[in-house]
């Protein structure tokens, strides 16, 4: 019947499988409800600054698997249909061809050396790991802001 999605069903460890039997028959559609891309690991504030806009945008991740930074954008694929299959899985991108279930989530709970979901927990960890930066204090009354530290003509040392 039209609208009707099938039955919910026990969901089964791979190692439960039977012969014939699919881990996708089983499964929510995790890897087709985000998509995680590679990012430079920071080194300083402007570089932590950026991975804190990404933050501020919401239904992101920052996290690190081996050494190696990634953006997760939490977004569910268009062609993802109710019942969690590919709606043009014989036309599907080729990064989703290439995907596997030996290498899927099925199983697996996301655990990462580092995550980092609001831009005040990377900000946090940018002031635990880095020297101080140096803060901009309200100016004169033109209303330009001045570095802190500098003398009274707005220069560093000046």
């Amino acid at each position: 019947m039209k609208g009707r999605s099938r039955p919910a069903r026990k969901k089964p460890s791979r190692a439960e499988l039977k012969p014939g039997q699919c881990l996708c028959d089983f499964c929510t559609g995790k890897c087709c409800r985000y998509l995680s891309l590679p990012i430079d690991t920071p080194h300083t504030w402007d570089e932590f600054d950026s991975i804190r806009w990404y933050l501020a945008h919401g239904q992101t991740l920052v996290y690190v698997v081996k050494q190696q930074w990634y953006l997760l954008v939490k977004t569910r694929c268009q062609y993802l249909s109710s019942d969690n299959r590919c709606r043009i899985y014989f036309n599907r991108p080729k990064i989703c061809r290439e995907y596997t279930t030996d290498d899927c989530e099925y199983d697996d709970e996301w655990s990462f050396s580092k995550a980092f979901e609001t831009p005040e927990q990377i900000w946090e960890y940018a002031e635990a790991l880095l020297p101080p930066r140096r803060r901009r204090e309200a100016g004169p009354a033109n209303g330009l802001p001045i570095l802190a530290g500098a003398g009274p003509n707005g220069i560093v040392g000046g």
